[in-house]
């Protein structure tokens, strides 16, 4: 694990406190089997002082790590049941608060005007996305960074009573982040995720004269008790929104943005057509 991804865990207490208590309870099954942690890494394939690191609560152990562990350990599920706690501690802060109302929420709804959302990114182009980041993100970290957006995509295929809505720009479909094969299998997952019943996907059109979402994305959520949040990110800052008055007006501009998108019908018949075009 390289310096920053241990200075990032230090500096989340949240995330550190969960990673610590996994630690320990790695090392106590350990123990109790009798092993050392060079013996245990050769059987999960890490080294001594990785092992070293998760017990100590400063790596997040893999979900490879956690099977193998519980397997090797004989934990009967202790270790492996620990696998939900180590991917929301792998989000950041800003991320993991968000993720949470995600996963209360009835009904989430979201305007994307630069890259694809991130409820919605392959593998590939989320990679791209952070490789792409400067100053560069350690590779570690990037790694780290991109299982825990893929963790979070579980709730489209999961919470199929939960409402998804996403209005993407064309112009981003249209921008080959990464490279052309990279946007060709996004466009495809968009496909694929479109068909999902819970799931409504519309393309805005770059030709439009009337847009209301000029000052840029944002996310809206409505939670199962009927409060509403609101989520909006730029360079530097991410915020939660809370206070009724600017909720109501981004669900407002959200409700115009619609309905000035293409249709679910035609969206998917554009990207088809962008496929196409690639």
């Amino acid at each position: 694990m390289s310096d920053e991804t241990e200075s990032y865990i230090a500096d989340d207490e949240e995330a550190a406190a969960v990673l610590k208590t996994v630690g320990k309870v790695i090392k106590m099954c350990r123990e109790r089997k009798g092993l050392t942690q060079a013996e245990l890494g050769r059987a999960v394939g890490y080294s001594e002082e990785q092992v070293s690191a998760v017990e100590r609560g400063r790596r997040a152990p893999s979900e490879k790590f956690l099977k193998a562990a519980d397997e090797v350990l004989g934990a009967d599920g202790l270790i492996v049941g620990l696998r939900k706690d180590v991917a929301q501690a792998k989000y950041p802060k800003k991320v993991r608060d968000l993720a949470n109302y995600e996963v209360q929420a009835v009904e989430v709804c979201a305007y994307a005007n630069s890259v694809v959302h991130g409820l919605l990114q392959t593998p590939d182009y989320a990679r791209a996305l952070c490789e792409m980041r400067r100053p560069p993100f350690p590779e570690e970290e990037v790694d780290r960074i991109v299982a825990a957006r893929l963790d979070r995509q579980e709730i489209l295929g999961q919470q199929l009573t939960t409402v998804f809505s996403f209005v993407l720009e064309e112009e981003m479909l249209r921008r080959p982040l990464g490279d052309k094969m990279v946007m060709r299998k996004q466009l495809e997952h968009l496909l694929d995720v479109s068909q999902l019943r819970n799931v409504d996907l519309q393309v805005m059109p770059t030709d439009r004269e009337d847009h209301a979402g000029t000052d840029g994305s944002f996310e809206l959520l409505r939670l199962a008790k009927g409060d509403r949040v609101a989520h909006n990110e730029v360079q530097l800052i991410s915020r939660l929104i809370s206070l009724p008055a600017e909720v109501q007006l981004l669900e407002i501009r959200y409700g115009t943005i619609r309905s000035q998108a293409l249709t679910p019908g035609e969206s998917l018949a554009f990207i088809k057509n962008l496929l196409g075009e690639t």
